[in-house]
């Protein structure tokens, strides 16, 4: 199974997520509640961390956070680790309390972190727990709302300087900005890319930039090229400048088309797919998909007609 995020920069905004071991409960009570704001306080203090939101529900949470000095693991590992072993003493408890790694999503600041502490704070409502954010204690909705002082170690600046410069009229427009995503709730991870970022073309170059060629070795290859077409965008290509569909083109068959199998190439050298992803779609083995992929390669280095038709595809960059 892939390993989760391990890019990290100066910089970086992360919407982070961990669940209870086999979907159990993180909290049991408004103790535990509090034992677990307390670390994240502490977390935030010593890691020089800056949280932009947050909110604790029974088997999970959600935090977002900027890392100034690149150092998201560490601070994750301080939460989870020094929550879990209070958790476990108080509940005379061993073993793992959260399931395996955090989960985190490397997201573009300026285009989508505002959507996203929404998207937090109303998880509550979401869950139908409550009707609106205020009536869930455990979350960062209160103090950025004006309606409980922020503590110390909650970011509130950034969030609130986008509706207004005053401090009032912001906390007003803040509350409004909610409101809304209550009567039409946003869907941000439909924009999500290479399943781990979420961004623009410009922020997903950039990103590909940071991300060093001696990166981890485990990291997918969807992850450390972020910015490569989707397969979905390939195969539409393929299939207008083939005159076919896509289901035929994916359609496993004895005698393969040149149209199936420029699009096989190009889900593994332009998408950057794993063999198993596109085994499954196109109803081979992994070796079949090897195999086929490696004999076009051969053929575009033999074939100038077939490299030139190719090439002609708007997305479709020739690469052997």
């Amino acid at each position: 199974m892939a390993r989760p995020l391990r890019i990290s920069y100066p910089g970086a905004v992360y919407h982070v997520t961990a669940r209870g071991n086999e979907r159990k409960a993180i909290v049991r009570d408004d103790q535990d509640r509090q034992r677990f704001v307390q670390t994240l306080a502490t977390m935030v203090e010593q890691y020089q961390v800056l949280c932009h939101a947050w909110v604790l529900m029974s088997n999970h949470y959600h935090l977002l956070l900027e890392t100034p000095q690149a150092n998201l693991s560490r601070a994750i590992r301080h939460l989870n680790g020094i929550y879990t072993q209070a958790f476990n003493r108080r509940h005379h408890r061993v073993g793992h309390l959260f399931q395996g790694r955090f989960k985190a999503i490397l997201v573009e600041k300026d285009t989508y972190l505002l959507a996203l502490c929404r998207y937090v704070v109303l998880n509550p409502v979401g869950a139908q727990l409550v009707t609106h954010p205020r009536r869930w204690g455990w979350s960062s909705y209160r103090a950025t709302a004006g309606e409980a002082p922020a503590p110390p170690w909650l970011t509130v600046d950034w969030l609130l300087g986008q509706f207004a410069p005053r401090r009032a009229a912001a906390h007003a427009a803040y509350r409004r900005f909610v409101e809304a995503g209550i009567r039409q709730p946003d869907q941000p991870w439909a924009q999500v890319r290479g399943q781990i970022y979420l961004g623009s073309e410009k922020f997903l170059t950039g990103v590909h930039r940071q991300i060093s060629r001696h990166a981890d070795p485990e990291i997918p290859r969807v992850h450390k090229a972020p910015a490569r077409p989707r397969l979905d965008d390939l195969l539409d290509q393929v299939a207008r400048a083939y005159t076919t569909t896509v289901r035929a083109l994916v359609s496993p068959t004895r005698r393969p088309s040149e149209a199936r199998q420029v699009a096989l190439f190009a889900a593994r050298r332009m998408a950057g797919l794993e063999l198993k992803a596109i085994a499954v779609r196109f109803g081979l083995s992994y070796t079949g998909v090897s195999r086929r992929v490696g004999e076009l390669a051969r053929r575009l280095a033999e074939d100038p007609a077939l490299r030139a038709r190719i090439e002609k595809l708007p997305i479709v960059k020739v690469k052997t």
